[in-house]
């Protein structure tokens, strides 16, 4: 009870702290005259999400003091690198083509401005903690040829400023069409940076601020589109419970009928069908150490994925809340450590594995593992690069020391605790001293058909919502309907438990006695189906290019798809024990 409430105490902090990502004045109230804080956040190529750079990696003027704002581990995760703007912004003053600076471009800065106009760079800035963008120049396209092309820079910006007494409620950022700065050639250039300033009055409360991002998710035309999503899944599943309970039923019916009248009837009568397994069936698996870590990962990114759904439906995950995801990621992740450990032990136990200091190691490295070494790529890709995405040393100690100081801890007092449950794993029936030969079987009843069958339906279920997931993570839209996803979540999951089992009674209906493995990578299948779909996504829905984000893309979506398949497979797994269990109860077995 005591861990729990401390279990309770740190989600209360962690949740907490979520909402404390603010710019420096904390309650957002100013003075005519007050300098509201701008920082210059990132620039980078439109399409390629994952590659930005610092602001001032291009050449603009430097402001006279040049701040770099102190960041949350999240924010950091998420790739902000906030720097004092050049631009002065003070409340309720107006401004009109005022200078920021005169430089010459040097004929490196002319080509590098000019590669950023060819990869569409934009900006992102924050003012007063609201998010504003723009691109930094223009491609003219009049030549068919691309070495006709013209390219410039836009030199004056224009901040539209909406306010509610004292307080900033939206900010717009357009460009000067006619304010341009030629770079189709490589000589120095003479450029002065120009920006103009206007306020207006607004009726919109501080409160609501943030609605029209959140809006954009909103609208009518995308509601329909999830609703179709909802319905198309609700009605797989309502057809594919109907079927199975349909069949399983009247199937299991007669099976219990018809062993009953056997024991009656004639007692040296051979068995057939999945009573003939029973004494196979509660066989143990192979590689139970292995089987027993990926029950206990599973079991806590499902926990981690319960979690980060109630916050996010609490609003935590308000739009550009900079890194309040990747907090709650690492610190809820680190917290349920305990789960994993207690859930890959007490299995493990369970299955009569006698080495579970191993099995403990196992499990902290089955999902952690692949992704340090993915992170390692990653972030070595980042560094070559120069982007932001390079995580500082600095974050990495941070994260190590979270790892040793929280993680593992956890892991080994909820593998101890696991060791001492002494809970003894629940058999209907005896198991055999030797197994029983399996029948040959048909090649659609191998493990790879059967994998292809048990992912197509669940993924079928969630396509249509992948797509809007995708374009908010690896685009720039923004997703705020966490109730659709909620419910589609619990589809997916409905769908995977009620396939696994529906697979299982075929596989032991047909005498094959090996289903725990079976029902696992059936159920864990439809990650592999989404990283499928990955593929499709990259090649015919954007237009990401480019080494690094190429490989941050299928890096991290390798590693989000694993751990899918380690979650979903424990949930088939579970579902396909309970099923198995209760069929065997319902008979005797001798």
């Amino acid at each position: 009870m005591k861990t729990l409430s401390l279990f309770l105490l740190f989600t209360f902090i962690t949740c907490s702290s979520l909402y404390t990502v603010r710019s420096d004045p904390s309650n957002h109230r100013y003075q005519q005259g007050d300098l509201v804080p701008l920082y210059a956040n990132k620039v980078g190529p439109f399409h390629n999400p994952s590659e930005t750079y610092r602001y001032f990696d291009l050449p603009f003027c430097l402001p006279g003091d040049l701040k770099e704002k102190k960041e949350a581990l999240g924010e950091v995760l998420n790739g902000d690198r906030l720097v004092s703007a050049p631009y002065k912004l003070e409340f309720q003053r107006d401004k009109e083509s005022v200078a920021v600076c005169k430089k010459t471009l040097k004929k490196e800065d002319v080509a590098l401005f000019r590669s950023a106009v060819r990869k569409d760079y934009y900006f992102q800035m924050y003012y007063d903690d609201l998010p504003i963008w723009g691109f930094i120049g223009k491609i003219d396209k009049e030549g068919r040829d691309p070495s006709d092309y013209k390219y410039y820079l836009y030199q004056h910006i224009h901040f539209d400023i909406f306010y509610n007494k004292d307080r900033v409620i939206e900010i717009n950022v357009r460009t000067d069409p006619n304010a341009l700065v030629d770079l189709t050639e490589d000589n120095e250039v003479g450029v002065e940076f120009l920006y103009t300033v206007k306020w207006k009055e607004t009726n919109t409360p501080f409160d609501n601020r943030m609605d029209k991002y959140s809006k954009s998710s909103s609208l009518p035309h995308h509601l329909e589109i999830h609703w179709f999503s909802i319905i198309n899944s609700c009605v797989t599943v309502l057809l594919l419970t109907g079927f199975l309970a349909t069949i399983l039923m009247r199937v299991l019916k007669n099976d219990f009928v018809k062993y009953a009248h056997d024991e009656e009837s004639v007692e040296d009568q051979e068995e057939t069908g999945w009573k003939y397994i029973h004494g196979d069936v509660f066989r143990f698996p192979k590689y139970k150490s292995i089987f027993a870590a990926a029950l206990g990962s599973g079991t806590q990114l499902f926990t981690l994925t319960i979690f980060i759904f109630i916050l996010a439906l609490v609003g935590v995950f308000y739009p550009y809340n900079r890194g309040a995801l990747f907090t709650a990621l690492v610190v809820i992740y680190a917290l349920t450590s305990g789960i994993a450990g207690y859930t890959a032990t007490s299995i493990y136990c369970q299955l009569e594995g006698t080495n579970w200091v191993r099995n403990l190691l196992l499990t902290g490295c089955i999902f952690c593992g692949p992704l340090f070494l993915t992170f390692c790529f990653l972030n070595t890709v980042a560094i070559t690069y120069n982007a932001t995405a390079a995580l500082p040393f600095g974050t990495i100690v941070v994260i190590v020391l979270i790892w040793t100081l929280v993680t593992s801890p956890l892991l080994v007092l909820g593998g101890i605790a696991g060791k001492n449950s002494k809970a003894e794993f629940q058999a209907p029936c005896r198991t055999t001293k030797y197994p029983r030969e399996i029948p040959p079987l048909p090649w659609y009843r191998g493990t790879v058909p059967q994998m292809a069958m048990a992912g197509f339906l669940p993924f079928s279920a969630i396509y249509i919502e992948l797509y809007y997931i995708f374009a908010s993570v690896w685009g720039h839209r923004i997703y705020t309907i966490y109730s659709i996803l909620f419910i589609v979540f619990i589809i997916l999951l409905i769908v995977t438990a009620f396939i696994t089992v529906a697979l299982t009674y075929f596989q032991l209906a047909a005498e094959d006695h090996e289903w725990w493995w079976r029902s696992f990578l059936c159920g864990g299948s439809t990650g592999l189906f989404i990283y499928a779909y990955c593929l499709y996504y990259y090649y015919a829905r954007s237009d990401m290019s480019g080494f690094m984000q190429t490989s941050f893309f299928f890096g991290y979506m390798a590693c989000i798809c694993y751990g899918f398949f380690l979650m979903l497979g424990t949930v088939g797994f579970r579902a396909a024990l309970f099923f198995v269990r209760h069929i065997y109860r319902s008979i005797k077995c001798e």
